[in-house]
């Protein structure tokens, strides 16, 4: 639905975008993560065709944002991190402007306007002046604005800037509603973001994009140990002891015992390799097993090592 193909964007001597690609897919919440400065507003701006790249390009579905900017606008809603709001204005004089403004016709614009009005929650301030309203309506209404033509492709610049923590659990619901129809890519610098409602992760650090994939293989592509969590009904030194036969390939440590339970993190280098060897010793030894499950490597931990090993080397 969006392809970035080879992104550059300079301004003056500064490099902003270098040679940035990537795809977010049909219904599909793709979360663009990095610093502050890091060339993800860049990249929005590109798509959503307020800006030329300094070279290469981009497709909103199929249609070039260089060639066909028409149709990349009638197919993408954007929501920049500071909304386009007009305070003097009501949110219902507002949607109906911003509606007219896209070309839809009376019956259309009505059906659209109580579309979003319900979707976005911002019934009980419809009637009021948007200057009045709180950060977090006003967020609202910028997010019905984008929504307003119902396009394809929804663009959202730092969506939860700024807002509390009940509101920023209610627009990631929004989103994750809304992703059952529409292919959706946001930007954040904030870890918790990308992990409560990505379906990809596509990382950019000094204008690169340095890593692309779900949280799980961002996680596993840093090279992080591989640990999991077992609980089983047996004495922990006899537990211990039988697994100080792998040596120095397995960490294994006690975390708790209650009845008769012991738990422990085994870590090991490879995952199916530390699977099948945990796996194996609870079949010959015949421990009662209450848990067996795989600790993923921490995103927060993943995402430092790849920004630091993802700078360029001057």
């Amino acid at each position: 639905m969006v392809e970035a193909k080879s992104l550059c964007m300079n301004y003056g001597t500064t490099r902003a975008l270098v040679d940035a690609s990537f795809v977010a897919t049909n219904n599909q919440v793709m979360g663009l993560l990095g610093p502050n400065g890091a060339g993800k507003t860049t990249c929005m701006k590109i798509i959503t065709t307020q800006m030329v790249p300094t070279s290469g390009t981009a497709e909103v579905d199929g249609y070039d944002v260089l060639t066909n900017l028409i149709e990349v606008r009638r197919n993408v809603g954007y929501l920049p991190e500071t909304a386009p709001l007009y305070n003097d204005m009501e949110v219902a004089e507002y949607l109906n402007f911003v509606g007219n403004g896209r070309g839809l016709a009376n019956n259309q614009l009505k059906s659209r306007v109580d579309w979003v009005v319900d979707a976005c929650k911002i019934k009980e301030v419809y009637r009021r002046p948007i200057g009045e309203l709180s950060r977090g309506y006003r967020q609202r209404v910028g997010l019905a604005q984008a929504l307003i033509h119902d396009p394809k492709v929804l663009i959202l610049d730092e969506p939860t800037s700024g807002l509390d923590p009940l509101q920023i659990v209610g627009i990631r619901k929004l989103i994750k509603d809304l992703s059952a129809t529409k292919t959706i890519i946001f930007s954040t610098h904030i870890l918790q973001e990308v992990e409560a409602i990505s379906d990809k992760i596509v990382i950019i650090n000094e204008g690169r994009i340095i890593a692309d994939g779900t949280p799980d293989e961002l996680r596993f592509s840093a090279g992080e140990a591989t640990s999991f969590t077992v609980e089983l009904k047996a004495d922990k030194d006899k537990i211990q002891n039988s697994f100080s036969d792998y040596g120095s390939s397995l960490e294994v440590r006690f975390v708790s015992g209650h009845d008769n339970f012991s738990k422990f993190v085994i870590s090991g280098t490879d995952f199916n390799q530390t699977q099948m060897i945990i796996s194996e010793k609870l079949k010959s030894e015949g421990w009662q097993v209450k848990q067996f499950s795989p600790v993923l490597p921490s995103l927060e931990k993943a995402f430092i090592r790849l920004t630091k090993e993802g700078r360029p080397h001057e």
